[in-house]
């Protein structure tokens, strides 16, 4: 591991502790040379899960995918980083649980509306309005009825 500031390979580890759902070890760290701090996770490495898209390619699994998408539907909105960081987890977690490692995308949107609809309905019908391929306001209407 080398320094993302100045490049060194010099460090030191000043703090380590498990995550709040200890699926990683976060590590606090220090450059010997720069003295910059930043923080690195450390994960299990663990079999790869491949998504199934809807045209039939498949693609690798992506938690940066997954987390960009939760951002993007609860911008602006009063969701806390910590929770969709939770979400991706537990989304995560529950896939991993599955009997097989191939997953359509379309599980992995119905689990992420699930999470949403928990949490922020407004953020809910952002990603519904992805997801479903809303084409008019009568689908919105019709998807706001649900949850009200």
């Amino acid at each position: 591991m080398k320094c993302p500031y100045c490049g060194s390979l010099e460090l030191k580890v000043i703090d380590k502790r498990a995550t709040e759902n200890n699926d990683a070890f976060r590590r606090r760290r220090e450059c010997i040379s720069c003295e910059k701090r930043f923080t690195t996770y450390e994960r299990i490495e663990s079999v790869s899960l491949i998504v199934i898209k809807k045209t039939g390619e498949r693609e690798q699994f992506d938690r940066q995918k997954l987390e960009k998408g939760l951002l993007r539907a609860c911008e602006k909105r009063p969701v806390t980083y910590e929770q969709i960081e939770n979400m991706v987890t537990d989304i995560e977690t529950n896939l991993r649980n599955r009997d097989s490692v191939e997953i359509p995308s379309k599980e992995i949107g119905k689990l992420v509306m699930k999470y949403l609809k928990r949490i922020d309905k407004v953020a809910y019908i952002r990603f519904a309005s992805v997801y479903k391929e809303f084409t008019d306001i009568e689908s919105f209407e019709k998807e706001i009825k649900k949850i009200t």
